[in-house]
This record gives structure tokens, sequence and C-alpha cells, in this order.
């Protein structure tokens, strides 16, 4: 039994409730909460695991939830919507939440995707043995999750470290979409590849990265990305 705490936001008691249930079983703790509010001060005062979060919640919405906790921390956020609209996804990975689930959904594939989020969140992902990777200006401290460009930090978030991370510890060589997807998000992950294009999109406009004269990550039409190593 695992003992994280899992803080699940959703107006639905009955939701909550079967969320519980299921998680407790899998031995997990539950904080639940209401509304949006209500989240983000449980957020703050228990420090969780991980967030299951609907997006339809009074007060605040989980749009902005997801923004205010991604502003403070890197803890997984699996987002709950019962919209089937493209465009939901999209903007819950744009806003930096690890995985969604569609209402209704099955208890036993939320407690499937919590331990795949949970997992994914504490594997190493830099199978690369020094602790410093350098490309001109940018530099990459795997052991400190730190990245400089030009002597300033970058702020990227703890999945953008780890994808830029796999780029850059296998330069000039293709990676796939699927292979991104299995070395940083691991083998089970439920989502599709378009998390990797939004993550890799969100690194090259925090590195000023143009897509069409690339410094450092080139987009190889039809397959996937290669780090071209600041040439």
């Amino acid at each position: 039994m695992s003992g994280e705490l899992i803080l699940v936001v959703d107006d639905e008691p009955n939701i909550v409730e079967l969320a519980t249930l299921y998680l407790e079983n899998e031995g997990y703790q539950v904080q639940p909460a209401y509304d949006g509010e209500e989240a983000l001060r449980l957020f703050r005062e228990r420090h969780p695991a991980l967030i299951i979060l609907d997006i339809m919640l009074p007060v605040l919405d989980g749009w902005e939830v997801c923004r205010r906790v991604r502003a403070e921390s890197d803890v997984p956020i699996i987002i709950l919507t019962a919209r089937e609209a493209e465009v939901d996804k999209v903007v819950g990975l744009e806003l930096g939440a690890d995985d969604y689930l569609t209402k209704p959904f099955s208890p036993r594939e939320l407690t499937a995707r919590v331990r795949a989020v949970l997992r994914r969140y504490v594997r190493p992902v830099a199978e690369q043995p020094a602790e410093t990777l350098r490309f001109g200006e940018l530099v990459l401290d795997l052991a400190r999750h730190r990245v400089t460009l030009a002597g300033s930090e970058v702020q990227l978030t703890a999945k953008e470290f780890d994808l830029l991370a796999v780029l850059a510890s296998n330069p000039g060589i293709v990676l796939s979409r699927e292979k991104l997807m299995e070395k940083v998000w691991g083998y089970d992950y439920y989502g599709d590849t378009r998390t990797v294009d939004v993550h890799v999109r969100h690194i090259r406009e925090k590195l000023s990265d143009s897509t069409d004269s690339p410094r450092f990550i080139e987009t190889v039409r039809g397959v996937g990305y290669r780090f071209s190593g600041g040439g």
C-alpha cells in the first residue's frame, strides 16, 4: 500500500465517494474538495501527491485551479471532464495537466491512471551518465533539474525538463513521438502523442527557439523530433 495523499476535487458527491472508495481500496489516502477555492486551500495545506480535478467547479473552475497550482508546483494533475470536445483535452495539457479522463469513467481506469501518473512522476528519465549537458549557451544540469541559456535560468516544468533531457541526451538522433512518450511518460501512458507536441512547443517558447530555423529542437515531419545541439 502506497499511502500517498490524493486530492479529489469534484462538486458531485457521488463522484467523490466513488473515487474515494476505489482509491482507498488501493491504499491511497483521499482528501475531498467540492469547489475550486477549497481545492486550492487544501492543496497548499495538505501537499497532496496527486490531484484529480474536475473542470466544471463552483467558485473557481478547474482551469483556474490548474493554472494556479502549476504556478506553484509540479504536482501531477489528472483532469476530469464531462465534455467530449477535443479542445478541453488540449487546454488541459496546455495548462500543465498530466492526464485527462472523460466522464463517465471506470473507477478501475481512474486508479490505473493514478498509479501510472505517480510512477511517471518519480521515474528518472535521463539515461545519461553525465550530470551536465552543454550545448553552447545551453546547459542542462541533470542532477539539479536546472536549465540555463546564456547564463540565465530557464523555468521549465518537470515534464518539460524531462523531455528536453531525453532529446539532449541523444543529439542528432531522430526520436519518434511514441519513443518520447515511452521515455518521458512511460509505457502505460494513456494519452496521445499530441502531448509531446504541446510540451515541445512550450520548451521552444522558453528557449526562444524558432520552428522555422531551430537552434535546438528540429521537427522531423511525420516522425518526431531531433535535438540539433545548438548548431
